[in-house]
């Protein structure tokens, strides 16, 4: 064998082995690169595919499959808690806003919709602990602060009348 052949088998290996490294590495923060966690994980893609359908039972179904595969997934937690606040079911959506934050004490979307989800239990006071999170988190202005900021004046308006 040539120093040539050794060299570009070497070449393919090393390849060969990055390749299947990669996926790993994106499952394990899927938020890095979302794109490819959902080409990795159709299940994903479907559970988000539920939310925009607003089939809230298929949401919940598919992404708590999604979790117990991937159990340090922040943002695969704020979508259950999504979908469990869309289905109107508050107990399961706090616990899964609760556990992306933990996850993830910066994570936008889940201090946004869990302080939309505190207005819904009537605690504007908690909703306003999220809103101050978001202006720590948001340097520059950020969509979730404008639209958590936003539910807290409506809620604001709906108790005065």
């Amino acid at each position: 064998m040539t120093r040539g052949a050794t060299v570009a088998g070497l070449a393919v290996a090393l390849l060969a082995l990055s390749v299947v490294s990669v996926p790993a590495a994106a499952l394990a923060h899927p938020s890095d690169d979302e794109a490819t966690a959902e080409q990795i994980d159709p299940e994903l893609a479907a559970g988000k595919a539920a939310i925009a359908a607003k089939d809230w039972s298929a949401a919940v179904r598919l992404l708590s499959s999604v979790a117990l595969r991937d159990t340090r997934n922040a943002d695969v937690q704020n979508y259950l808690g999504y979908a469990y606040r869309k289905a109107n079911q508050l107990e399961p959506a706090f616990r899964h806003y609760l556990r992306a934050l933990q996850l993830n004490p910066r994570h936008r979307g889940a201090h946004e919709y869990i302080g939309e989800a505190y207005l819904l239990a009537d605690q504007p006071a908690k909703a306003e602990e999220h809103l101050a999170a978001l202006e720590k988190i948001c340097l520059l202005p950020c969509d979730e602060y404008e639209d958590l900021k936003n539910e807290i004046a409506a809620y604001r308006r709906r108790v005065t009348k």
